[in-house]
């Protein structure tokens, strides 16, 4: 089964910057949609960007402009670049993947979607 890690979170001052990664390992897959959720205190998950196999991307209201992400296939790496930084987006940010993995004992393909465990933003105002 295929993982997926995130890295980057941390304390940050507010106007700050941060650079999330969701490093996905495993054998024989290939990285596709990929999408930034976060889940502040008492709220529910929401989505924050997203990013087509093909580079197309989307991204809520509430940081368009500020949020970047971007993919790297060769290192199976997407990213959330996070400029001017406001306390509201202190959360804890998952990562979501698309997979298709080669199961090569019966040369098929499964398609299957994985989650990360989080990393924890918090911006201090």
């Amino acid at each position: 089964q295929v993982q997926v890690v995130e890295s980057g979170g941390g304390l940050v001052q507010a106007g700050g910057s941060l650079r999330l990664s969701c490093v996905a390992s495993g054998s024989f897959f290939t990285l596709k949609d990929t999408r930034w959720y976060r889940q502040a205190p008492g709220k529910q998950r929401e989505l924050v960007a997203g990013i087509t196999s093909g580079g197309s991307t989307n991204y809520a209201n509430a940081v368009k402009g500020r949020f970047a992400i971007s993919r790297d296939d060769a290192k199976k790496t997407v990213y959330l670049q996070m400029n001017s930084l406001k306390p509201e987006d202190t959360a804890v940010y998952y990562c979501n993947a698309e997979i298709v993995e080669m199961v090569v004992a019966l040369s098929k393909t499964r398609e299957y979607d994985v989650w990360g465990q989080g990393t924890q933003v918090t911006v201090s105002s």
